[in-house]
Parts: structure tokens; sequence; C-alpha cells
């Protein structure tokens, strides 16, 4: 690796390093800074954007925060509050499995964010350490990412790439689903009892945690709009069309190519169902279309595609850029250990924060060293590494959610929350699947 490419990788960092620092939709102007740099600067050609990736993110996130704003989100967050809180003693195995399937089901992690005051608020009136499960949940939300059949990152990976839909949600559900329940039972022991933790007792001394009775008095009864459970049904009733129409291709219309009737591509299936069912909600819901843009999805899904717009495409050009160097050396290793095309997938998503770019950026290299569909399928989870620096809205929503002050970043960076149950999730997650494509495949 000759000195030029370091230097690249120097502007990749810094733009990193101040995207965190200005946080928000900074994240994705800054990835925009260092692609200047590294064009104007560097001479690098800039790859497309990911426009597809962005374009499906958007369809997605609108039909939820039309969703939202219909009262459709407060439904489904009380029925998932109903479930973590039946099960108070049990908060760090039951809530990441709630957050995985409200993710599994919307496609984009951002909709679970009004599960984390409830997460914290059942942790601690339990006087469970609220870490164990803000940072589990986080994770498992991630983790449904390569699970969901609506998210942008599945939809590059099976209709582009030739992945049949069925195959990869048989090897990447109960995988990944394995790994979210690994490290919910590692997440039992981590750290410190309430009683015995410096930071907590500190703020308690302070008086900046809130008691128990400040607690319950913010559990405030929900009002729910008329069209707030039939806003939810809907939205999950377009999930479930996605899928057959991912599983069954003769549903889709299909039109002639050179000849051939090939079917509408996924990726304008579920932007053509998605914007459909936007409309329809607020059609049948009554919902005013001024209030979408303030939702708490919209805002987020927008911070999403900056930094999937600035952030991907930046890492994408570094990448192509190098690829001689970069993709030829994980090209080595993986023909001679296969296994390390994980290793590549992970520290990719590190840089582009993202499973769809770095899915779209790799996987076509895992195809070409002639690597069997099933495996590439059980590594593919290995993309959830962008918990591994501190700094994705996710977590930094989690860290601030948890008043108590346990769900945080170490003096060293590195050694916050969210590192021991996301590398115990991804490595179980890729072994697992590892092994179903071994035995079913």
């Amino acid at each position: 690796m000759n000195i030029l490419i370091l230097l690249q990788f120097a502007v990749v960092i810094a733009a990193i390093y101040f995207g965190s620092r200005t946080g928000g939709v900074g994240l994705g102007l800054w990835g925009g800074v260092g692609l200047f740099v590294l064009s104007f600067g560097f001479g690098l050609q800039p790859t497309s954007p990911p426009i597809d990736v962005m374009l499906i993110i958007l369809a997605v996130v609108m039909a939820a925060a039309v969703m939202e704003a219909a009262g459709g989100i407060d439904y489904l967050v009380g029925v998932a509050e109903k479930i973590i809180r039946s099960n108070p003693k049990y908060i760090v195995i039951v809530a990441p499995l709630v957050c995985y399937i409200f993710t599994l089901g919307a496609g984009t992690g951002h909709v679970f964010y009004p599960l984390l005051p409830i997460i914290f608020q059942v942790a601690y009136e339990n006087n469970i350490r609220p870490e164990r499960a803000m940072a589990i949940s986080t994770i498992a939300s991630q983790q449904a990412i390569t699970a969901s059949p609506v998210s942008a990152a599945m939809i590059v990976l099976y209709e582009p790439l030739g992945f049949g839909l069925a195959k990869i949600m048989l090897i990447c559900i109960p995988a990944t689903m394995a790994g979210v329940m690994m490290a919910s039972i590692i997440q039992t022991r981590i750290g410190k009892d309430l009683k015995n933790d410096p930071e907590y007792q500190k703020r308690l001394a302070e008086g900046t945690v809130p008691k128990l009775e400040e607690l319950q008095k913010e559990r405030k009864a929900r009002t729910l709009p008329k069209g707030a459970q039939i806003s939810a049904w809907m939205f999950l009733t377009g999930v479930v069309l996605i899928v057959l129409a991912g599983l069954f291709p003769s549903l889709r219309p299909s039109f002639g190519v050179e000849g051939k009737q090939i079917p509408l591509n996924m990726a304008l299936t579920i932007q053509i169902i998605m914007l459909t069912l936007a409309a329809l909600i607020l059609l049948i819901t009554k919902t005013s279309a001024l209030k979408i843009p303030a939702t708490n999805v919209a805002q987020a899904g927008l911070t999403a595609a900056i930094g999937i717009f600035g952030l991907a495409w930046l890492g994408d050009t570094f990448i192509k850029g190098n690829e001689k160097v970069l993709i030829g050396g994980i090209g080595q290793f993986a023909t001679t250990y296969p296994f390390t095309f994980a290793i590549g997938l992970f520290f990719a998503s590190v840089l582009l924060f993202s499973q769809a770019a770095t899915t779209r950026a790799l996987m076509p290299l895992g195809i070409s060293l002639g690597l069997p569909s099933a495996s590439l399928i059980a590594m593919w989870p290995a993309v959830n590494g962008y918990f591994f620096l501190p700094t994705y809205g996710s977590l930094i929503a989690a860290m601030n959610f948890d008043r108590s002050g346990t769900t945080r970043i170490g003096k060293f960076i590195l050694n916050h929350s969210f590192m021991i149950p996301g590398l115990v999730a991804t490595i179980t997650a890729v072994m697992v699947g590892l092994g179903i494509a071994s035995f079913i495949f």
C-alpha cells in the first residue's frame, strides 16, 4: 500500500471524524467534502452515487412517516410496550427481540427509536442496568436490516446480484436472530449493577437521574387517532405484498426487453408499492400531508439518505479508485481463506456506514471470486459493522435516552457500550449462517 493510498484513506477518516462531530446530516455533508478532495485533489473518478439505495430508503421512510403521522407507530409501540412491560425481569432478552421484529417489518432501523425510552424506563424501574438492554436492542435493530425483505440492503443483494429472496431469508433470519439471542444472553452479565456504577451514583447524587415516581408520571396514556390501527395494518400489508412479489416474480408486471419478458425489478416494485401505500394511508385515515415532514421517521430518514449520499459515495469512490490494491488484497485472502471475505465486509461497513452501500461495493467481488452464493449470503450480516465507531444515529440516540449514564462511550472511544454485543451478534450470525448454508445448500 503506497503513501498516496494512505493519504486518500486519511481524507476518508477525516471526513468521518468531522462529520461525526457535526452530527445529523453533517456526516453526509462532510462525505461530500471528502469526495471533493479525492476527486479534485487526488484525481479519483467519482463512482455513481447510490441513487437506487437512496430512493428505496426514501420510499420506505415516506410510507413509515405517513403511518407515524396517522398514529400507526404509536399503536405499534403500544403493542410492543405491553410485550416489554409484561416481562420486565427479562427485558435484556425481550426488548432486543421486539426491536428486531419492529425493524424486520419496517425495513429501516429508525422506526425503533420510540422504543428506546420505554426500554430505559422498564430496566430502570426494575433496577436493571439500562445499558444491558439499550445496547443490545440497538444492535438487534441493525441485525434485522440484513433479514428484512423490504430493506434497501436486501434489495441490493438479491436482485442485482442474482440471489433468491427465499434463500436469503432462510439463511439470514435464523442466523441474525441467533446472533441477537447470543449477544442478549451475554449482555445480562455486562457491567456493574446500578448500585455499584460510579457514573450512575454520581448522577444520582447530582439529582440528574429521574426518580422512579417521576418516570411513572411520564408514562402517559396515548390518545390514538381513529386511523392509527388501520394505518399500521396497511403498512404491514404492504410489507407482505413486497415479500410475495419477491418470492413470486410472476406477480410483478413483465415488460419486453430484447425479445424477453422481464419482471419489473424489485427496487422499483418497492418504491411503487410504498409510495402507493403512503397515499392510500393518507386518503383512508384523512391525515394531513403537512404533518409528514415533521415526523421523527421522516427526519431520521432524510438524515440517513444524506449520510448515504455523501459518506457511502465517498467510501465507494475510495474503494473503486484503489480497487487493484484494496480489493486485490481482499481477493487474495478470500480465495485462500473464504471466511476472510466476511472480515472485508465488516471493515468496509465501518467506513461506509451503510449495509446497502457495503453490499453494493463488495458483494460483486465475492461473486467474481467464485465463492458459493450460500456462503456469501451467510457472510452478509458482517456488513453490520458500523457500530464499531460510536457515531451512528441509533447509537447516539440510545446513549441520550439512557439517563442513568450507563450506555456510553469509554475513555478509549472504541470501548463503548455497543462493541461487545455488536461483535458477538455479528460473529454469531455469520457462523450460524455458514452452518445453515453448509447443511441445507
